[in-house]
């Protein structure tokens, strides 16, 4: 009996762990980016061995009933992203997975700036550079005008080293010839390239696309050195709200904040940014503020609607209020336009409107794109005041369409300017004349595929300017894949721009220098040739992504500014010569399995004119602020289980020419030097969604050794503050905090 009694314990024992291991649990948890900790929507997860599995929803989140209450194997799928195999036990019910992004499967990486529509990067016969938010939050920045510094080729300028506005260099080629894009519409106008670059909010980036060489035939006048599009997030899939709080050691306070709602009707994303800095310090005792007094706010606002037929609207609304001064310290709002205290003064009002409406037609094929901006600028220079306000109205009706082999692209644009000012501009004939440029036109472009490896691309654009005429701009490309892994682009196109100088050329405005006109100034022609290769090339411990360029672009007639003939002034002419920039570009992206990440870059280039001078005879004169060669790097290793990533980020500059005035006694080198910026950042991620940063800029401590503003008194005649090639701050910490609610 007892014999009996025994094996009906260890039977109902046995039974009961039976019963344990075929009791049904549930596992849940959120898959994230490894590097941005950005939630991956609708990632697959399945039971390895088993065809059970669920999908991430909107927010990344997940739940997943398993069989068995016993440890198990989870296949962790997305794309664009390396698939992952985690382990589960029953002894923990919440997880939180984190993807490394597969730089194999960068064709998977959808861009638009290329070919004015959706194509896989390795698919677009444009090379195109695609830089997610997660490279810059590795030094963060309050502004995107700061943050491009990481990308190599491309050169946040400053212009003014009072009033610290700039502009953004593409290759060695002045702001003006660079386009900037949001989400695909030209809404940073002329007059905002110089004032309205730092109010561009970091939280409704979703990514950054770089095109490098003329863009005029599918963008029209300004895309003559490249393009940059800044891609706004998703409102369905954004966050429900993410908040970026930081500081810096000299006083400069960030604050960026992003909220998405969903609706029936719409999807909406509210980013607000607010920035400020009243720190009047003056390490290069030169009496004047290193850095410009600065308090901004922008709101951005957009809404994706819900239709019937499926078809994408959206709508996109943006205000940007910026009040900045420079100068000596003891100025204050009562010397602003005086001649008593030398100080720079800037208020800025802008207001943005973006949208698009795909047609409800048979076959789906067009959308309509509009834009909208005002500029209000109210600034005084010393005692010289500049009033401007700009009016940009865009409209473009765009038709895409396949047939075989063919995708065929094209577009009726419109775009309207408004612009008038107190200067010589809109002066005329005794009396103030604004100037308002109507510029249509017509773009087609033909994509054939010619072969799985081979495609072609041929374009052309006609443009009629109230003023100038009639323009063209053509374009071709090719691009070829000989083996797996390797693709060749082969493109040549032409660039166009009207000039308008006094919202286009800080100079013409700042410092003591009379701005001479000698002619009327013909639009900007130039002919650019690049020749890309791109590679992955796949190890045993990860992968890396190599990219090269050769690029070549040739001015037929070019605008620029003249410093050196008479150093009190500024001319301004048609150039009678011919201009070229040239080089070659040099990418390296590293991903190992050990969770170490290099990113690597380096630009050499040439920028010069050749001009015939008074006696006939040619003379080369180079470009200035075009550092001959420049790098950037970055370096990152995670500690994915206790959540820390450190990152190692900087740039470094070749000595680039300067303005000098020789002949008013200015003794400072007609070249930079070489320097670098080395900047360290240590990041805590939590479970919760928070995210603790801090760490150094400029942990090397560089300041130039010579004063950025010349000895003279900012009133009298030498007195120039176009000098200026790096930051005067030097060394200085950073922490912020970083909250993400799915």
């Amino acid at each position: 009996m007892n014999l009996l009694r025994t094996w009906a314990c260890v039977a109902g024992a046995l039974a009961s762990l039976t019963a344990f291991a075929q009791e049904e649990w549930v596992i849940s948890g959120v898959i994230k980016d490894q590097e941005s900790r950005q939630a991956l929507p609708f990632c697959n997860i399945s039971v390895l061995n088993d065809a059970s599995g669920t999908t991430s929803d909107v927010n990344g989140k997940f739940k997943l009933p398993l069989k068995t209450r016993q440890t198990q194997k989870l296949i962790i799928s997305y794309v664009g992203y390396v698939t992952d195999t985690v382990e589960v036990s029953p002894e923990k019910t919440q997880y939180t997975f984190h993807l490394r992004s597969d730089t194999k499967a960068l064709n998977e990486v959808v861009v638009v700036s290329g070919t004015m529509k959706e194509v896989g990067r390795l698919d677009s016969p444009i090379p195109v550079e695609v830089y997610s938010p997660a490279l810059f939050q590795k030094n963060p920045t309050p502004s995107i005008f700061e943050a491009l510094n990481m990308v190599n080729g491309v050169q946040p300028q400053l212009n003014c080293s009072v009033c610290n506005t700039g502009d953004i260099h593409i290759n060695g080629m002045e702001g003006p010839y660079t386009m900037l894009l949001i989400d695909g519409m030209p809404i940073v106008s002329s007059l905002a390239t110089v004032y309205g670059l730092s109010g561009i909010p970091n939280s409704m980036v979703k990514r950054i696309e770089v095109v490098k060489g003329p863009a005029s035939t599918l963008y029209g006048s300004e895309a003559v050195g490249g393009l940059i599009n800044i891609i706004t997030k998703d409102p369905a899939t954004s966050p429900a709200l993410r908040t970026d709080v930081s500081a810096t050691t000299v006083g400069e306070y960030n604050v960026d904040v992003a909220a998405a709602v969903r609706g029936t009707a719409a999807d909406g994303l509210l980013g607000i940014n607010y920035f400020n800095y009243r720190n009047d310090i003056d390490i290069n005792t030169d009496n004047f503020t290193d850095v410009t007094q600065q308090n901004r706010f922008s709101i951005f606002n957009k809404w994706d609607f819900h239709r019937q037929s499926k078809l994408p609207a959206s709508l996109a609304l943006r205000y940007v209020y910026e009040d900045r001064w420079g100068g000596e310290l003891q100025w204050n709002r009562k010397f602003r336009g005086s001649n008593q205290v030398y100080g720079e003064s800037i208020y800025t009002n802008r207001f943005e409107l973006i949208g698009n409406y795909a047609l409800p037609t048979p076959e789906h094929s067009l959308t309509l794109d509009y834009s909208y901006n005002y500029h209000v600028q109210d600034s005084y220079y010393g005692e010289i005041s500049y009033q401007a306000n700009q009016h940009v109205f865009f409209t473009q009706l765009r038709w895409n369409k396949t047939y075989g082999k063919h995708d065929l692209l094209a577009g009726i644009p419109l775009r309207v300017v408004y612009y008038d000012d107190n200067t010589p501009a809109t002066f005329s004939e005794g009396s103030n004349d604004a100037a308002i440029t109507r510029l249509p036109g017509l773009f087609v472009q033909d994509e054939y595929r010619v072969s799985k490896a081979l495609t072609l691309l041929g374009g052309m654009r006609y443009d009629h300017h109230n003023e100038h005429g009639n323009i063209f701009s053509p374009r071709v490309s090719m691009k070829l894949s000989p083996a797996r892994g390797h693709t060749i682009r082969l493109s040549s196109g032409n660039g166009f721009r009207v000039v308008n100088l006094f919202t286009e050329d800080h100079a013409a405005l700042t410092g003591s220098r009379d701005v001479v006109i000698r002619e009327e100034l013909r639009p900007e022609q130039s002919w650019n040739v690049n020749l890309n290769y791109a590679t992955v090339l796949p190890g045993k411990q990860g992968f890396t992504n190599l990219d090269v360029s050769f690029f070549y672009t040739y001015f037929t007639n070019k605008i620029v500014g003249d410093f050196m003939s008479e150093p009190d002034k500024i001319i301004y002419e048609n150039l009678r010569g011919h201009a070229i920039s040239k080089g070659i570009t040099f990418n390296a992206d590293v991903t190992l399995m050990n969770n170490l990440k290099l990113i690597a870059g380096a630009t050499i280039m040439d920028v010069y004119q050749i001009e015939d001078d008074d006696a006939g005879n040619a003379v080369r004169v180079n470009q200035l602020f075009a550092p001959r060669m420049s790098a950037t790097w970055t370096a990152s290793y995670s500690f994915v289980k206790q959540g820390i990533t450190l990152d190692l980020t900087g740039r470094t500059n070749g000595p680039m020419h300067l303005p000098v005035q020789r002949q008013f006694g200015d003794t400072r080198p007609d070249k930079s030097p070489w320097f670098s910026l080395v900047n360290f950042q240590v990041t805590k991620t939590f479970a919760s969604g928070l995210e603790f940063y801090g760490g150094v800029k400029n942990m090397l401590n560089f300041i130039p050794d010579d004063p950025l503003l010349n000895p003279h008194e900012p009133f009298s005649e030498g007195f120039d503050t176009t000098y200026n090639y790096a930051p005067v701050q030097g060394i200085k910490g950073f922490a912020g905090l970083r909250y993400t609610l799915q």
